[in-house]
């Protein structure tokens, strides 16, 4: 009888899914959302406790595997899955749990952000998250986690009470500001550099069920003066107040006019998180910034709002991502976005401004490793296109747009915006907090086995 590999061995007893090529499920459960990347992983490991996820991480580690953790698979650079390696997949473990008397949630690491915003909203609550509903809880929170409401409370990771993780080593720690505080304040903005996290415990807020939204789509020779009024009103808008600016082809469905339909256009896209009339006031202004082909100020539900960006971000394609922080809006920032946008290449392809300030602002640059508090804007390059035939091209673009601003830019990033291929991408990432957080990682994950990010040395190697 051939005695089976370690790996087929460790398959036929791990308590989860373990799946390994050729078998049922393995083709769907390589492909990540981002179509850029076609790995082949030698096992899949789809956990469902957090003691499968310690026995799929020693058995990596024992088999001299790399590690990639998978949440909800939506990241640009291609990080959840590992070729040849094994993929500890947490998309099992996503219960939710709401304590509307505290206003706290307990979360597993596999939720998805749609699927916590909809149990949150059942007592008319919600922390800030991502504006697309099938992102992970994991990545976006461990990153930073901006979105909607990120102005008015603060990121994700600063509405972050406690998180449990696996450690590289095997050991469940629980992380918050009374346990293992260096832990903790690295894993706030330390993206997946210090473990395996399996479990959130978040501050809520009192949020709709109806929030106040404006939606406004001008034409593209309209943009710079409708860009210019955007940035005045940023400038003094209140915290309850995020407007993103988009620069995008229109949709060619209704209720987009047919004249317009796949041409340049600039969309303001606001969200206003308190009482509805004072943010009717607010909001009043996109009205008259120019003349809007399609336009509305209404309520709707936070649901409703937190998926209206889900359709043109769909899995299967090919996404490269650039990105850049903004001191400001500058008028040679303006001229620079209007210039690289006048035609965008590929057919889902986006750039869009997301205003930062508000209360992301109002904590110390060093309170957490995310650093990015004085940044005025992030600016997000995102061409989405399906034939690979264009990856050249379009990637290109990309680079050529990003090169543009890097003038204009703090030289700082998000770190869930960083593409596949910027090895200086941690270094500007974290800026100031690098040093520390490679520290932390010596103590942490000495041998690095959680490499499959945007990935931290421990102090003292070198890649």
């Amino acid at each position: 009888m051939t005695k089976p590999s370690p790996l087929a061995y460790f398959a036929s007893t791990f308590e989860g899914d373990a799946i390994l090529p050729g078998q049922p499920g393995y083709e769907e459960g390589r492909r990540v959302w981002n179509n850029l990347f076609d790995r082949y992983p030698a096992a899949i490991a789809r956990c469902a406790s957090v003691g499968q996820v310690q026995a799929a991480l020693r058995a990596a580690r024992e088999l001299k595997l790399p590690v990639a953790v998978r949440g909800g698979g939506h990241d640009y650079a291609g990080h959840s899955a590992s070729e040849g390696g094994l993929v500890i997949d947490l998309s099992t473990m996503n219960s939710i749990q709401i304590d509307p008397d505290s206003r706290t949630a307990r979360v597993e690491g596999g939720a998805r952000w749609g699927e916590f915003d909809a149990k949150a909203q059942q007592w008319g609550l919600a922390t800030p998250g991502g504006t697309v509903s099938t992102i992970g809880v994991g990545g976006l929170t461990l990153g930073g986690g901006t979105g909607y409401l990120a102005r008015k409370w603060g990121l994700t990771l600063d509405n972050l009470l406690s998180v449990e993780l696996v450690t590289a080593s095997g050991e469940l720690v629980t992380a918050s500001r009374t346990e293992h505080e260096e832990l903790f304040w690295a894993v706030r903005g330390g993206s997946g550099n210090f473990g395996i996290a399996t479990r959130f415990d978040y501050q809520l807020h009192s949020v709709g069920p109806q929030v106040l939204t404006a939606q406004y789509f001008y034409p593209f020779e309209e943009a710079r003066s409708v860009l210019l009024q955007y940035r005045s009103l940023m400038a003094q808008a209140p915290d309850a107040l995020q407007c993103y600016a988009f620069m995008l082809p229109v949709p060619p469905v209704a209720p987009f006019p047919e004249a317009y339909r796949g041409k340049i256009a600039l969309a303001l896209i606001a969200c206003y998180a308190e009482v509805l009339e004072e943010g009717k006031k607010q909001l009043k202004a996109l009205e008259n910034f120019g003349t809007p082909f399609l336009g509305f100020t209404q309520p709707i539900a936070y649901l409703a709002l937190q998926q209206a960006f889900d359709a043109g971000m769909p899995k299967g394609l090919r996404w490269y991502s650039k990105a850049h922080h903004l001191p400001a809006l500058s008028d040679e920032v303006l001229e620079i976005l209007l210039r690289f946008t006048s035609s965008l290449p590929g057919t889902h392809s986006i750039v869009y401004l997301e205003p930062l300030g508000g209360a992301i602002s109002r904590i110390d640059p060093a309170a957490t490793a995310y650093p990015h508090r004085q940044a005025a804007y992030a600016l997000h390059i995102l061409p989405g296109w399906s034939d690979p035939g264009q990856d050249a091209a379009i990637i290109q673009w990309a680079r050529d747009f990003y090169a543009a601003l890097a003038g204009h830019a703090t030289g700082g990033v998000y770190v869930n915006l960083l593409g596949h291929d910027e090895a200086d991408g941690p270094a500007r990432a974290y800026g100031a907090n690098y040093e520390r957080l490679a520290r932390l990682k010596q103590l942490w994950d000495p041998e690095h086995v959680f490499q499959s990010n945007h990935s931290i040395q421990p102090a003292g190697k070198h890649s």
